[in-house]
């Protein structure tokens, strides 16, 4: 099944978090936060202004991003546990930073 947020919603699934610590530690289940980051799914087509002008979205599928620790309507589609949210909702995106290391 496919599912097509409306307005200005973005549909993302969460990362999940490192099961050990820097230093080793595995963190059972029942100790674990749920991650507040995420990959976007899909994108509604963005919200209205006041004229009734289009404001389109500014994240794309694919993206990473980080949201609130309560953001979001949880909802399973196709046995997937997915997250619901408006734009707003999100934080910002995640990007992949160069490595500085240079090759010998």
């Amino acid at each position: 099944m496919k599912f097509r947020p409306l307005h200005d919603r973005v549909v993302v699934k969460r990362i999940d978090a490192e099961e050990k610590t820097a230093g080793g530690i595995i963190i059972p289940d029942t100790a674990k936060e749920k991650p507040s980051q995420g990959e976007v799914i899909a994108v509604g087509p963005g919200g209205r202004d006041e004229a009734g002008k289009l404001i389109p979205i500014d994240l794309q599928v694919g993206d990473r991003v980080l949201f609130g620790k309560w953001s979001g309507t949880e909802v399973k589609i196709d046995g997937q546990e997915l997250l619901i949210m408006k734009e707003s909702d999100i934080m910002g995106v995640l990007t992949e930073v160069a490595s500085k290391k240079k090759a010998a």
